[in-house]
């Protein structure tokens, strides 16, 4: 069985017109496995060619909004397009509150939509949440996943292993430099690692500096997590440029580390 990766989103926070929030989804012998779900992740797994009844695994590293703003997408949008299967979400503490809160908010449309003129079913609305702890969390008959706790505040956050017939990735989500995901990725086929350039940090506020250099991991950092994983490819998402471009982002990296690195976009497929 043949797996591929699909970067659905790169973005961060920001707004901007070329990237959707962060998302990504490996698919393995028709099915399909999403990682966190920001701005526009439906639409950019249609863009992608994947079949949205069929998105009825996700997984989330942690509750930012930038993560997570697609979620009522990933739970409606499906729904109407006809998907009966559940939702199974696994993620941090909180994700079943938040679930909870979603459906509420929805309340009216579901049941609109379910009891109105549409030919809808309640099936194509259910969600069942896994509140997760480090270790195995997942597995089928294609894919085994497991879960490790990152750095990134004081948010409860995971990074995610998976392993396919032909392939490790290693999925770090936000976080700053962190022993655990070095040990659990060495060897890997490929990381998809959150980077901001060390030089463009320089530009921002002193507050801002103090931030990101605390829970998100800079370009010269990342090539010294790398140097030790060592992994067939280095995918670098969630980038943080500040005024820097994505040549300059990749020169940091490259001025500490010689191996296979690329800047992701959305909708490369790896």
């Amino acid at each position: 069985m043949k797996s591929k990766l699909i970067l659905l989103g790169t973005g961060t926070p920001n707004p901007d017109a070329n990237r959707a929030g962060p998302s990504i989804a490996i698919a393995v012998n028709g099915l399909v496995y999403i990682i966190d779900f920001g701005t526009g992740v439906v639409r950019r797994a249609v863009q992608a060619g994947l079949d949205v009844t069929k998105l009825t695994r996700a997984f989330l590293t942690h509750l930012h909004s930038d993560h997570t703003i697609g979620y009522p997408d990933l739970i409606f949008t499906p729904g109407v397009a006809g998907r009966t299967d559940p939702l199974e979400v696994y993620g941090p503490q909180g994700l079943t509150n938040m679930t909870n809160h979603i459906m509420a908010a929805y309340e009216a449309d579901v049941n609109e939509r379910v009891s109105g003129l549409e030919p809808a079913v309640m099936a194509s609305y259910i969600v069942n949440t896994h509140e997760i702890a480090e270790g195995k969390i997942y597995q089928d008959d294609r894919i085994e996943v497991d879960a490790f706790r990152v750095n990134h505040g004081s948010l409860k956050a995971y990074g995610f292993r998976f392993v396919t017939p032909d392939r490790t990735y290693v999925i770090s989500g936000d976080t700053s430099p962190s022993q655990k995901l070095i040990e659990v990725a060495k060897g890997c086929d490929v990381l998809i690692h959150e980077v901001y350039s060390a030089v463009g940090l320089e530009s921002r506020t002193e507050a801002w500096q103090r931030y990101h250099s605390t829970v998100h991991t800079s370009s010269y950092e990342l090539a010294g997590i790398v140097n030790q994983v060592k992994p067939g490819l280095l995918i670098m998402y969630h980038q943080l440029l500040w005024g820097r471009t994505e040549k300059d982002l990749l020169s940091e990296v490259s001025e500490l580390y010689s191996g296979k690195i690329i800047s992701g976009h959305d909708l490369d497929v790896y």
